[in-house]
């Protein structure tokens, strides 16, 4: 039985299907203790929501700028900017070029954000990227991708797509942000030990401290990672592994972004690494 609801992008015209995780926290909003849930949504917007009836307690934007919308409003729903929002086709001729951003490939996409209950904040694997966007007359070819609309990705600063941002769920403020070249592919990883983990397309497994954002520790694995780090404990001692294999939506999908980033090493291998204590 469904409880309840809440969706993100209503009338979605961008492909921001929001299907990633929602992580289950509890936290004190105004004075009054709640059990709450938070969610970094493709659309570009964090979302925080009362976990025992779904009812809205805040969205703030976790990216450099999101065009299809100037934010929501104390209802849950979406201000929408009705220039963002790619023009209709016609039966023969496709519909007005917009450009967006974030892009279709999200502020954040399938790879998971991770909580510190220590420091009471969200890391969130982000991307600031945009897309010229158009929707076309749909025919079916066999074997072909079956969109209904084209797409291509741009980059749209000049330092960096990817960013991993520490969120603080209370205030909506972003608290310390690492800026990476190349998109953040990877999930996330926190641990009790006041350290943050991801990887990078260029290679690295790398560890921040979870308060300050401050580059602890890095490891060239030989290729892009993509997975997410795992953390456990054996005979005493803390493990971190992590899987390493550059591939994904973005070279397949990411336009001029993954022009960029083509000559990254092809690659499989796990990598495990040992804490000091």
């Amino acid at each position: 039985v469904i409880k309840w609801h809440y969706q993100t992008t209503p009338h979605d015209g961008w492909d921001f299907d929001g299907v990633n995780e929602f992580i289950p926290f509890d936290a004190t909003i105004n004075g009054k203790p709640m059990k709450l849930g938070a969610k970094a949504d493709r659309n570009g917007y964090f979302f925080v929501l009362d976990r025992t009836n779904g009812k809205f307690v805040s969205a703030n934007r976790f990216v450099m700028q999101t065009t299809w919308a100037s934010g929501y409003d104390k209802n849950g729903k979406p201000i929408v900017i009705p220039a963002g929002r790619p023009g209709a086709p016609s039966a023969t001729e496709k519909g007005s070029t917009v450009f967006s951003s974030p892009s279709f490939l999200g502020g954040k996409n399938w790879m998971p954000m991770a909580y510190s209950k220590d420091t009471g904040l969200f890391y969130i694997p982000s991307n600031d990227w945009g897309m010229d966007i158009w929707n076309e007359p749909i025919a079916y070819k066999k074997g072909a991708a079956y969109l209904g609309a084209g797409f291509t990705i741009k980059p749209i600063a000049e330092d960096h797509i990817g960013a991993l941002r520490a969120m603080d769920p209370k205030t909506g403020k972003i608290v310390w942000e690492y800026k990476n070249k190349a998109p953040l592919w990877g999930g996330v990883l926190s641990t009790a030990g006041n350290l943050v983990f991801t990887g990078t397309p260029e290679g690295y497994l790398k560890a921040f401290d979870a308060k300050t954002g401050k580059e602890l520790w890095k490891f060239q694995t030989g290729s892009g990672v993509v997975g997410s780090p795992v953390t456990w404990e054996q005979d005493g001692e803390q493990f971190v592994a992590v899987m390493s294999g550059w591939g994904g939506a973005v070279p397949l999908w990411g336009g001029e972004v993954a022009k960029s980033f083509k000559d990254i090493n092809q690659g499989g291998s796990l990598w495990v690494f040992k804490l000091a204590k």
